[in-house]
C-alpha cells in the first residue's frame, strides 16, 4: 500500500481522511513512506475526520487549520458515550486500548480499542445494530453536536457541520481543485457511513472493502496516469 501511494503521488495530489488521530496517521502512513520532499508536498492529510487538515512545507507537517472542541463539549461527548454504552450493554471489559479517545476536534468510541484486530471488530456489530443502537441514543443526548458512525465499531464526535464533505470542501477551496476532478474512494459509503456526506459534493466515489481492494485501484490509477 505503501508503495502504491507512493507511485500515485507521483503523479497527482492525494488526500487521505479518516477519523483517526495524527498519531495513527505517523504510525500507520507516515513511516512507512519511502518519499522525497516533493512528493510529500502533494500529500494532503486530514485526521479526524478531516477537522484537522496537514501539509507537508519547509520538510515538516503544518497544521492548516485545526477545529478542536471545547471542554465543556469534550467532557459532555465523553460522559454520554459512556453512559449510554454501559446502559446498552455495549461497554466492553477486554479490550486493545482506550474506548474512548479524546482527539481534540474530535472523541472517539472504539466498542474493543483503537488497536483491537480487524476480525474482533467486525465480529462485535456485523449488521452495525449496536453501533447506530449507541449513536442514536448519543446524538439525542448531544443535539449541539455532530454523532455519526466511524468505523466498524466505532463512533465519533465534532462540531455540529463538521464532517468529511467538510473536509473535502475545504479541500477543494484550500487546493482549487472543483469535486468533479476529485475521486473519492471509501469502504462506508452507504448512507449512515462516515463517506456518505462526501457522495452529495459529486465527487466521483468508488466503494471499497478493504484495503486490498484500494490497493488494487491505487495501482489501476498509477497504470493510467504518467508520473510527473
Amino acid at each position: 500500500m505503501a508503495n502504491a501511494l507512493v507511485e500515485l503521488l507521483n503523479r497527482a495530489d492525494v488526500c487521505i481522511i479518516s477519523g483517526g488521530n495524527v498519531d495513527q496517521f505517523e504510525r500507520q502512513i507516515l513511516d512507512h513512506l519511502e518519499a522525497d520532499t516533493e512528493v510529500l508536498e502533494r500529500l494532503h492529510l486530514m485526521p479526524t475526520c478531516g477537522t484537522r487538515y496537514l501539509r507537508y512545507q519547509e520538510e515538516a507537517w503544518t497544521t492548516v487549520y485545526a477545529h478542536d472542541l471545547s471542554e465543556e463539549e469534550r467532557d459532555s461527548a465523553i460522559a454520554a458515550l459512556t453512559e449510554r454504552a454501559k446502559e446498552l450493554g455495549y461497554w466492553e471489559t477486554e479490550t486493545w486500548g482506550d474506548v474512548i479517545e479524546d482527539r481534540g476536534s474530535q472523541i472517539t468510541f472504539s466498542a474493543l480499542g483503537q488497536s483491537a484486530p480487524i476480525e474482533a471488530k467486525r465480529a462485535w456489530d456485523p449488521d452495525g445494530s449496536k453501533k447506530e443502537a449507541l449513536r442514536e441514543a448519543v446524538a439525542d443526548e448531544l443535539p449541539e453536536l455532530e454523532v455519526r458512525s466511524g468505523g466498524s465499531t466505532s463512533i465519533d464526535i465534532t462540531a455540529t457541520g463538521v464532517d468529511k464533505a467538510f473536509g473535502i470542501t475545504r479541500l477543494s477551496e484550500y487546493t482549487g481543485v472543483a469535486f468533479d476532478d476529485m475521486i473519492f474512494v471509501g469502504d462506508r459509503l452507504d448512507p449512515g457511513g462516515n463517506d456518505y456526506p462526501v457522495v452529495a459534493l459529486g465527487c466521483k466515489t468508488v466503494h471499497v472493502k478493504d484495503w486490498e481492494e484500494t490497493a488494487e485501484f491505487v495501482e489501476k490509477l498509477v497504470s493510467v496516469f504518467p508520473a510527473r
